[in-house]
């Protein structure tokens, strides 16, 4: 093509001229179509030095060929081998290379003309071929969003200890406002505090609450519903990740974090099967955020590994109404899951959101220890979710937070 270019034009074509050293395509790379050597190729997609652009027949191609990679993995609905794609600290995504695959002649043929149209000149915009993610997440990056130590020492405070229990009784058990709790604790008890007060015991309270949730969930149900609700952190959207058990109404999972990810979900789903016994079979009901399924594979990856617990089953609710049988059956999940989303946003709207995440993270182990332990049921009956009988024997609830406090700070 560089005579054709040449005959043509009555001039050769130059090569290209680069400016640094580390731009240079390696001299022994050619263009696959028409055998230009490296002097008229130039890397395309910047730092990355990956894609390649020939000068002369403009072809598009990759430095290192992505099929030769050693697989591992195979395509489920056409059995091709999958080849690696893109590699990043926490995943490395794999695709299928067969145009035939019946996934992508479906989900091809689903387009629009409009849509068909606009895949031809940005295909990067459309995801429809096969991709199999595999996760690289180690027991840091499961760690379990929890509040930091307060620096208010609830052993070392001026007053009584059933003041905290006041405080945690108006302020998470009948979401009343910080400002609010301070008033009525002076007005009517004549305890003067303020508003920065109630906040300090709260944060430090909820670092030994988050430790009794933990230690005292007890066993879960088979199935569990799961869901995310967002929240406002210094003016920003945060996630909140919650599992509840189906019959005995306790909450398993709750994680906190900046985005819907697999991350997250992941983290809050290995909290909600943490407790299950090693024959139990579960189930986790979520919505359509493919995030939960992302996080089920790698959970059920690990199990196989462990060759013991059974893999937990997934099912999805999708929309509004019920247009499959699967959405239709686990619909009622879907209304328990909501129903605590809108429990916790009563008891959180009076914060009118939150300043620093630490706050969000301690108002929530808050509100999860109240809703496991304190908060009676119609559904369990005036129950709790969590009876203790060391709670049961208590008749007040300021002191009942008074036990778990003590029985908190006793756990290693």
């Amino acid at each position: 093509m560089l005579i054709a270019f040449e005959q043509e034009n009555g001039y050769p074509l130059s090569p290209i001229k680069h400016r640094r050293p580390q731009q240079r395509v390696p001299a022994t790379v050619k263009c696959p179509r028409c055998e230009a050597p490296a002097d008229y190729l130039y890397f395309n997609d910047g730092k990355k030095h990956s894609q390649l652009l020939c000068k002369v027949c403009e072809e598009l191609f990759q430095l290192e060929i992505r099929h030769r990679f050693p697989t591992q993995y195979w395509c489920p609905y056409c059995r091709s081998a999958l080849f690696r794609w893109k590699v990043r600290p926490l995943e490395t995504i794999y695709k299928c290379p067969s145009r035939k695959c019946p996934a992508y002649v479906q989900a091809k043929g689903q387009l629009s003309t409009e849509e068909k149209k606009l895949q031809h000149e940005r295909p990067s915009q459309f995801k429809l071929v096969y991709q199999y993610r595999e996760h690289h997440y180690t027991q840091d990056h499961l760690r379990h969003a929890a509040p930091s130590p307060a620096k208010v020492d609830l052993g070392k405070i001026h007053l009584p200890p059933h003041v905290v229990g006041l405080v945690l009784a108006f302020y998470i058990s009948f979401a009343i406002g910080a400002r609010k709790t301070a008033q009525l604790l002076r007005q009517i008890f004549g305890i003067a505090l303020s508003y920065q007060t109630v906040l300090n015991y709260a944060e430090a309270a909820a670092f030994y609450c988050h430790r009794f949730n933990l230690a005292c969930k007890g066993t879960i149900d088979d199935s569990s519903a799961g869901d995310e609700t967002y929240i406002k952190i210094a003016g920003d959207n945060a996630y909140v990740f919650f599992f509840i058990s189906e019959y005995s109404r306790k909450i398993t999972a709750y994680h906190l974090a900046d985005s819907r990810g697999t991350l997250p979900a992941t983290v809050a789903m290995t909290e909600a099967s943490r407790t299950a016994t090693p024959e139990q079979l579960l189930a986790f009901i979520t919505d359509g955020n493919p995030a939960y399924a992302d996080g089920i594979h790698f959970l059920n990856a690990q199990r196989r590994s462990l060759q013991g617990p059974p893999p937990i089953a997934h099912h999805q609710v999708i929309g509004l109404q019920n247009l499959d049988s699967e959405s239709e059956e686990y619909r009622h999940y879907k209304q328990l899951i909501e129903r605590l989303n809108r429990t916790y946003k009563h008891h959180i709207r009076a914060a009118n959101g939150f300043g620093s995440w630490n706050g969000a993270i301690a108002l929530t182990a808050l509100f999860v220890t109240h809703y496991n332990f304190l908060r009676p049921h119609t559904a369990l009956g005036y129950n709790v979710p969590t009876p203790r009988d060391d709670l049961t024997a208590i008749p007040l609830l300021q002191n009942k937070w008074c036990q778990i406090i003590d029985r908190a700070a006793q756990l290693n």
